[in-house]
């Protein structure tokens, strides 16, 4: 529920784009029915709307129409905004019946950065954020099950990035054998773990997450290492890891 009244005159601006939004061309009589705005209000709407570039008046007396303009406001919401909407429900949903926190991360060059985290609704977490924490891709759960889920040539590149990387938890990757089956040995149990001795107060179960048959993120459950083994997690979180990154990619195709 919003703390304060909500401002009359944004919901109606909204609902006069969303109305014009549904017909290339409405008059002033259309507006007003669909949206119930007295005309002399819709009047002022549009001819604010009409300078800001979103809405043109036709050549038809009393007609608008959309401008171009208002792409505007969708060009920012694309990738990342898209995945965080998709992941952020059954993500929330997961740590109020598990209570671990779980973070979503992207691939940024030569790392993952979390861009998501139920940190928040945790009473579990050590963090008090873990936004824009960029994690390696070979020493970190979330960074490791991405590595092995992306694409052939994509792991290829990320490889020879890495190769050059003066990060000590990237010091493996020079190491081609090793490398190989670490990611084999992911892709065939289908998530990763955090390596043993990298921040050992604590272990991550990450999983991937796919839009179609491309990966796009990972998301791993965070939890206190002494609090429960890693068989036990594995045993009890991967399941539902693995349903929830599903929801996450059906939410992200009916984006």
């Amino acid at each position: 529920m919003a703390s304060f009244t909500p401002i009359r005159a944004v919901e109606r601006a909204i609902d006069v784009l969303a109305a014009l939004n549904r017909s290339p061309v409405c008059t002033l009589d259309t507006l007003y029915r669909q949206t119930g705005i007295p005309k002399p209000t819709l009047v002022r709407l549009l001819e604010t709307l009409e300078g800001k570039g979103l809405v043109t008046r036709a050549p038809q007396y009393g007609a608008y129409g959309l401008t171009s303009g208002v792409r505007q406001l969708s060009s920012g919401y694309h990738g990342e905004p898209r995945l965080v909407e998709a992941s952020r429900r059954p993500m929330d949903e997961l740590t109020r019946k598990f209570k671990w926190p779980i973070a979503l991360a992207v691939p940024d060059y030569d790392a993952v950065v979390i861009r998501y985290s139920t940190i928040p609704s945790s009473p579990l977490s050590l963090l008090h954020s873990s936004i824009n924490m960029r994690l390696s891709l070979m020493t970190r759960a979330l960074g490791r099950v991405y590595l092995a889920a992306c694409t052939a040539q994509e792991c290829r590149a990320l490889l020879d990035i890495l190769k050059a990387s003066g990060d000590p938890e990237d010091a493996v990757a020079g190491q081609p054998r090793v490398v190989q089956a670490m990611l084999r040995q992911i892709r065939q149990q289908g998530y990763a773990l955090r390596v043993p001795g990298v921040k050992p107060v604590s272990n991550t179960l990450a999983v991937p997450i796919f839009e179609g048959r491309r990966a796009v993120a990972s998301a791993g459950l965070t939890w206190i290492a002494s609090a429960i083994s890693e068989e036990q997690a594995v045993k009890k979180f991967l399941p539902p890891m693995q349903e929830m990154a599903q929801r996450i990619g059906e939410r992200l195709s009916a984006l």
